[in-house]
């Protein structure tokens, strides 16, 4: 009876996973669109990415210190994420007053509001991008060309998004999207960039197939049944059948905008996300609609933002009814 056992309080198996590693894991698979977008916007991507990532870092650390009194943790990787992410949803030549503006939303009230990461029910980069985008829209809306390097004189145009909204225009090809050679935001260019970034992730296991997959198939459906059932109202590659310009079109929209971003990158954070295999697939196949919905009837060309902004907003009721079965529990 001498020998006792003292068993600790769970969890009692620990991994080698931690905040600072899923965080850097993320960073790293931006790495390759954040080239592609210095390669496109030169200069401009640099100012716009350097001033979003210093911002946010330094608004988390005053807010931390100085405002809520804890100990700063802007070495955990999430406020320079948050700068990354945020700079990936704007124009490369948006004035940098306006991109402070866009990092104290997503710091102060996309973030700290809620107490700091792991209580915010929206993502903090897009809070800071739908607060510019109805505060500033028409800064948020212009768009340099592609090879335009310069922050300040650069020429705009139109994106992909804008051409097949408004029904104008000759559209990039699908190897120019997917390489990034068309206008928008740093975050739009580049899909093949951005896929094999999320590919990274899903190999690392920082994320799971379920929320980029069912966005992405959502997402293409949707567009080849709006495009099939009305082929006059729907501007895209012209293929010669109905069909062939359906499916062109479903295709552009997943290469296009911030699709891949956005499915890959942003609906998948663990905070605002659906916590059960289940609860993401409903959550993803909204996104993907919302997000169809948006750029083919909304006011908006794009819709991505808007539609993981208002996923996020049902993320605590995904929870609340869609619960994995407890251990023992006997369900009628």
């Amino acid at each position: 009876m001498g020998n006792k056992f003292f068993v600790s309080l769970a969890p009692h198996i620990h991994g080698g996973d931690s905040i600072e590693k899923k965080m850097y894991g993320v960073l790293i698979a931006l790495l390759p669109a954040l080239a592609v977008s210095v390669y496109v916007f030169g200069v401009g991507a640099l100012v716009v990415t350097g001033i979003s990532v210093l911002s946010c870092v330094l608004f988390e650390y005053v807010l931390q210190r100085f405002v809520l009194k804890v100990q700063p943790t802007v070495t955990d990787g999430s406020a320079i994420l948050t700068g990354l992410l945020l700079a990936f949803n704007l124009p490369s030549n948006l004035p940098f007053w306006i991109i402070l503006i866009g990092a104290m939303a997503a710091i102060g009230i996309g973030k700290m509001s809620f107490g700091g990461l792991g209580n915010n029910p929206f993502n903090p980069a897009i809070v800071g991008r739908v607060f510019l985008l109805i505060s500033f829209p028409s800064q948020m809306t212009t768009w340099p060309n592609a090879f335009e390097r310069s922050y300040v004189d650069a020429s705009t145009g139109a994106t992909p998004l804008d051409m097949v909204k408004n029904h104008f225009g000759d559209l990039p090809s699908f190897s120019e999207l997917l390489m990034g050679q068309s206008g928008g935001s740093l975050g739009e260019l580049g899909a093949l960039a951005l896929l094999l970034g999320g590919l990274f992730m899903l190999y690392r296991g920082i994320i799971t197939w379920h929320i980029p997959v069912v966005i992405l198939l959502t997402a293409f459906v949707s567009a080849f049944c709006f495009s099939l059932l009305a082929p006059e109202s729907f501007y895209a590659y012209q293929t010669g059948s109905s069909l062939g310009n359906a499916l062109a079109y479903a295709g552009f929209h997943l290469v296009s905008g911030g699709m891949m971003l956005g499915a890959f990158f942003m609906a998948t954070d663990y905070v605002t996300s659906p916590m059960t295999p289940r609860g993401q697939l409903l959550y993803a196949f909204g996104i993907g609609l919302i997000t169809i919905l948006i750029r083919v009837f909304g006011a908006y060309p794009e819709g991505m933002s808007f539609a993981i902004f208002l996923m996020n907003g049902v993320t605590p009721l995904i929870n609340t009814y869609i619960k994995p079965k407890r251990f023992g529990e006997v369900r009628k």
